[in-house]
C-alpha cells in the first residue's frame, strides 16, 4: 500500500471511526437480505420506512415465501421497481426456506444464485452478517474511488477488483461505510464541498472546485 493511500485511509478513520455500521434496519440476516434487495435504486431511508411495517406483517421467512405477489407489491409500492422486487423477494425466500433451511448462505456463489441478489447485494451480506472481507461498489464508492485515483473504471466488477489491489483487507468493509458518509456529506456528485474536505490537499479529482 502506497503512502498516499495509507494517509487517505488514516484520515477516513480519523473522521468517521472504524465501527461497522449498517444503514438498513434489520434484526436477522434474512431481513437484511430483503432490505438490500429493496434498496436497489432507492434510498436507505425510504427502505427503512417500508420495512418497519413490512417486517411486522411478514415476521418470518416462510410468510415471505408464501406471500401473494400482488399483495406484496402493494406493501412495497412506494419503492421503485416494486413489481420485480416483490417477485424476487418471494422467489428468494422460497429458495432460502426449501434449500437452505431458512439460513442465509455465506459464499458469493450461493448468494448470487438467489433471485434478486447480485454481487453488490452478496457483498453487503458477506460484510455485515459474516464479516467476510468484501468491497461493496455502489454509486458513492464508484464516483469517489475514481476521484481519488484508485480506479479509472466504471464497471462495478472492475472497480471492485481495482480496490482489492489498492486497499488492505482490513479496510474493505470499512471503506464502503466511510465512503457513504463522505459521499452524502462532502463529496457530492455535483458541487462537492472541496473547500471543507479533509482530503483536499491530496485529492486527484478533475472535479475539484
Amino acid at each position: 500500500m502506497g503512502k498516499r493511500t495509507e494517509e487517505i485511509l488514516r484520515r477516513f478513520d480519523e473522521a468517521y471511526g472504524k465501527e461497522y455500521i449498517c444503514y438498513l434496519n434489520h434484526e436477522t440476516p434474512w431481513q437484511l437480505l430483503i432490505a438490500v434487495i429493496l434498496s436497489a435504486q432507492c434510498t436507505d431511508a425510504r427502505v427503512n420506512i417500508v420495512t418497519k411495517d413490512l417486517f411486522q406483517k411478514y415476521d418470518t421467512l416462510e410468510k415471505f415465501a408464501n406471500a401473494n405477489l400482488s399483495e406484496l407489491e402493494q406493501d412495497i409500492r412506494s419503492i421503485g421497481f416494486y413489481h420485480n422486487k416483490a417477485k424476487n423477494i418471494i422467489a428468494c425466500a422460497k429458495t432460502l426456506v426449501e434449500e437452505y433451511h431458512g439460513e442465509v448462505p455465506r459464499t458469493l456463489e450461493e448468494l448470487t444464485s438467489l433471485a434478486g441478489v447480485g454481487r453488490k447485494t452478496a457483498n453487503v451480506i458477506r460484510g455485515n452478517i459474516y464479516n467476510e472481507p468484501s468491497i461493496v461498489v455502489d454509486t458513492h464508492v464508484k464516483r469517489i474511488s475514481k476521484r481519488l485515483g484508485f480506479t479509472k473504471n466504471d464497471d462495478p466488477y472492475k472497480v471492485e477488483s481495482d480496490l482489492m489491489k489498492v486497499l488492505p483487507k482490513d479496510h474493505w468493509i470499512l471503506y464502503n461505510i466511510q465512503i457513504i458518509t463522505f459521499g452524502r456529506s462532502i463529496c457530492f456528485a455535483r458541487n462537492p464541498k472541496c473547500s471543507e474536505c479533509f482530503l483536499e490537499d491530496i485529492c486527484k479529482s478533475k472535479d475539484k472546485r
